[in-house]
């Protein structure tokens, strides 16, 4: 059912829209009494591309190395099938219970963890998902910082030799994204966001098919590099525990690239009613992660041919590539664009959450509620509220990432934690309890493998991560420059 102050919201709206000449208003609300969502397979394809090629794809050749030919692509294509099949089962979880135009809409993923398996649940499930949208987002930040930073370093090489010690520091340019991000971070909501995330979508695009033309074009240059079927070898790249701990992590950096389960539902409720939400999230999904996979899968494999045992952790930053110096920077630049797109597809669900607990909380408070008109006529609004904690938050994030800028690690452990509950447990327990699966089932009992199956696969690949954070703290010195 629709809530009293929805209703209410609605009411006013359509009268708003009657004395403005459209008629009844009625034909521009949806069921719910909000604004009729006006999203189509096409942008929620490119909200979906948006948020799952990101930062990951850069170390994905890296992760092949670990790996080696066998292993690496089949790890690729299980996270796949297994991102596929359960963003599948979570987009009939928008409505409670599940019909084109019937069930109660559920505007979060935490919404619908609430609706189907309950209050502790969904508690558990808040805590995972604001915890991955954060890290995410601090992730991003750091990524972008990286990118812009290796713009300059690339011309610096181009100019002095590649053997110049060039070096960027990363707070300044942590600093403007932060700013870029305090101005779009204004916009109310996703459905304001489509065309950033068209031209995000594009950019990703770019900067994967520029990393794959530079591999591309080192393999056909002749060079000759060592790979293996088990990735790299033990005694001579590595030692034995530097093998375990590599290979854990790499899995921790695939489970990375495929996080966006955690912002399905906020993207699905971008839809239009008609036809179904579900079904039109269920291609999106389906596009959206063939197309990546399909990057993924290239960027990996020819990244890992090029660089063999000796691949960077991030095949346009780490400088394994020199020239032309010119496409390394339009790369770069692409990552830069596509990450600030990105970083507010992953952020708006955080300050939907907290926006709306504030106004519930203290629903007579003028400042939480106030929206003024930034120009007569306009339908876009500020909220003094909205400038004041989306600012802060942007802040907040920057400084971590400023203090914090361990990547790699970083967000291996955020996706190695946050990829089994999010991604794997709880569309898993949702689709269950909607379907009512009896305990024992054929069906109960594949699904609980599955399941089991990720959180082993999970805890390995937190293992890798955590120790490489640690290894990476022993030579730890706060906002130091990026060599």
């Amino acid at each position: 059912m629709v809530s009293e102050r929805q209703q209410a919201a609605g009411k006013v709206a359509a009268f708003n829209l009657t004395e403005a000449g459209f008629g009844d208003g009625s034909d521009l609300l949806d069921d719910d009494g909000r604004e009729r969502r006006t999203g189509t397979l096409v942008t929620a394809s490119a909200h979906i591309i948006t948020a799952v090629i990101g930062s990951g794809v850069l170390s994905l050749a890296w992760a092949i190395a670990q790996l080696g030919w066998v292993i690496g692509p089949v790890v690729l294509l299980a996270f796949s099938a297994i991102t596929w099949f359960c963003s599948s089962l979570l987009a009939d979880c928008y409505r409670a219970p599940p019909g084109p135009g019937q069930g109660k809409r559920n505007y979060t993923y935490g919404q619908a963890v609430r609706s189907y398996l309950g209050e502790s649940k969904y508690r558990l499930c808040s805590l995972a998902q604001y915890v991955n949208l954060v890290g995410v987002t601090i992730g991003y930040t750091i990524t972008t910082a990286i990118s812009m930073g290796a713009i300059k370093r690339s011309n610096c090489f181009h100019s002095r030799g590649h053997g110049a010690d060039c070096e960027a520091s990363n707070t300044t340019n942590m600093i403007i994204f932060a700013g870029i991000q305090i101005l779009l971070s204004q916009l109310p909501n996703f459905h304001k966001l489509w065309w950033l995330s068209i031209v995000a979508a594009v950019m990703s695009l770019a900067y994967s098919s520029i990393g794959l033309g530079l591999s591309i074009a080192k393999i056909a240059g002749g060079v000759h590099v060592k790979t293996s079927l088990t990735g790299a070898a033990v005694g001579v790249d590595v030692t034995a525990a530097e093998k375990v701990w590599k290979t854990f992590q790499s899995l921790g950096d695939i489970a990375f690239a495929y996080t966006y389960s955690n912002v399905l539902i906020e993207i699905q409720d971008t839809l239009r009613s008609s036809p179904p939400e579900n079904v039109v999230m269920k291609k999106a999904s389906f596009i959206g992660v063939s197309t990546t996979t399909a990057f993924y899968m290239l960027c990996g494999v020819l990244g890992y041919a090029a660089f063999g045992s000796d691949a960077p952790g991030n095949f346009l930053t780490g400088f394994g590539f020199y020239d032309p110096f010119w496409l390394i920077d339009v790369g770069n630049v692409c990552i830069a664009v596509h990450l600030v797109g990105a970083y507010q597809v992953f952020c708006q669900p955080i300050y939907q959450f907290v926006e709306a607990w504030a106004r519930g909380r203290w629903p007579d408070c003028a400042f939480l509620h106030a929206e003024l008109a930034v120009v007569a006529g306009s339908s876009f609004t500020a909220s003094p509220f909205r400038l004041v904690w989306r600012t802060a938050y942007v802040v907040l994030t920057a400084l971590v990432a400023t203090v914090f800028p361990f990547f790699n690690d970083f967000l291996g452990l955020i996706g190695a934690v946050s990829f089994w509950p999010l991604t794997v447990y709880f569309p898993i327990q949702m689709y269950m309890a909607q379907a009512k699966t009896r305990r024992f089932s054929p069906a109960w009992t594949w699904m609980n493998v599955l399941s089991y199956a990720c959180l082993f696969v999970s805890l390995l690949a937190a293992a890798g991560s955590v120790q490489g954070l640690v290894k990476d703290l022993k030579g730890y010195k706060p906002l130091f420059k990026v060599s």
